[in-house]
């Protein structure tokens, strides 16, 4: 019965958490905390806080934990395979009803239009991470670091972890 309980509170979570994270967060802490009282607000907190610190997607962090912390490793695998779902679900539909109309002109057209709009946000978070290490390390420190990476990845094809360890190595040395 836990495994289910499991799947639910993860599945509803996370098909009615429309894109994933954010969304998504208070529909499970009220399912852990409130419906199935797995663990406490403060448990919760503390919970989230530690996943945002770590990389992936918040959602499947929590899924994880949880499913662990209530039933092991079948409980993680079980509140994992839970979040990923709907997802995995709406995919699958999806990628079917779109091969009925891929050489629709106006299927082409939508994704004609989306390109530039894609470019346009790229390019956004491009500067405002430019202008975040501009404002936290200073213009010279983000050059030189912009420089390296840049001959690094593309004229001597290091591999991108090397790269990014480097770049933690250069600023734990000269940028303190």
């Amino acid at each position: 019965m836990i495994y289910f309980q499991l799947f639910w509170a993860f599945f509803i979570s996370n098909i009615l958490g429309y894109g994933g994270g954010p969304p998504s967060i208070p529909l499970i802490q009220n399912e852990v905390v409130d419906h199935y009282k797995w663990m406490s607000v403060k448990e919760f907190g503390e919970m989230l806080a530690v996943g945002n610190a770590l990389p992936s997607p918040i959602a499947t962090k929590l899924a994880g934990y949880v499913g662990y912390q209530v039933a092991g490793v079948p409980g993680a695998t079980v509140a994992l395979f839970a979040t990923v779902a709907p997802t995995a679900i709406a995919m699958i539909l999806l990628l079917q009803f779109i091969n009925i109309f891929r050489s629709a002109p106006q299927v082409k057209a939508m994704t004609q239009s989306v390109r530039p709009i894609v470019t346009v946000l790229l390019g956004t978070m491009t500067y405002q991470f430019i202008m975040g290490a501009v404002e936290g390390i200073g213009w010279m420190q983000t050059i030189i670091l912009s420089v390296a990476s840049y001959l690094l990845l593309e004229t001597w094809k290091v591999h991108p972890a090397i790269v990014i360890v480097a770049a933690m190595v250069y600023g734990y040395i000269f940028i303190g």
